[in-house]
């Protein structure tokens, strides 16, 4: 899907929590696309990791987990956005390009919750915009 947002660019790719730190070390993305699931080190802890070694960088959670629980710590990870996988087809756009922005995004299904700003906001304009997926 994120291929198909044609002011995207996909710099890399990760398939466990600890490769998503190295890359989003050496890239520096403007938007990671994280899961919580995530095998070696799940998305949570990969997510407080890498808004040490990539503090500019936004993260967007993708993720099974339904729990507002699991959605409020997401956010507590200084995380911008978080959507359930299954209703990524009509949210993952609008996410990305909020997130994008600056803003807070969570899922629809999550709109009844009073979700509080709990990530740092950053006034650093967006030049180029790369994704690690």
């Amino acid at each position: 899907m994120l291929q198909e947002i044609p002011e995207l660019q996909i710099a890399g790719e990760a398939t466990d929590g600890l490769q998503a730190i190295r890359k989003a070390e050496e890239l520096q993305p403007d938007l990671i696309v994280l899961d919580i699931g995530l095998p070696s080190l799940n998305g949570i802890e990969a997510a407080r990791r890498i808004r040490k070694i990539s503090p500019n960088s936004k993260i967007l959670f993708v993720s099974q987990e339904s729990s507002v629980d699991v959605v409020r710590e997401a956010l507590g990870t200084g995380g911008r956005g978080y959507i359930l996988k299954t209703d990524a087809g009509r949210d993952l756009v609008a996410g990305v390009n909020a997130v994008l922005r600056c803003e807070q995004y969570v899922g629809r299904r999550f709109s009844n919750n009073d979700f509080v700003k709990l990530h740092e906001v950053f006034e650093t304009p967006i030049e180029s915009i790369e994704t690690i997926a």
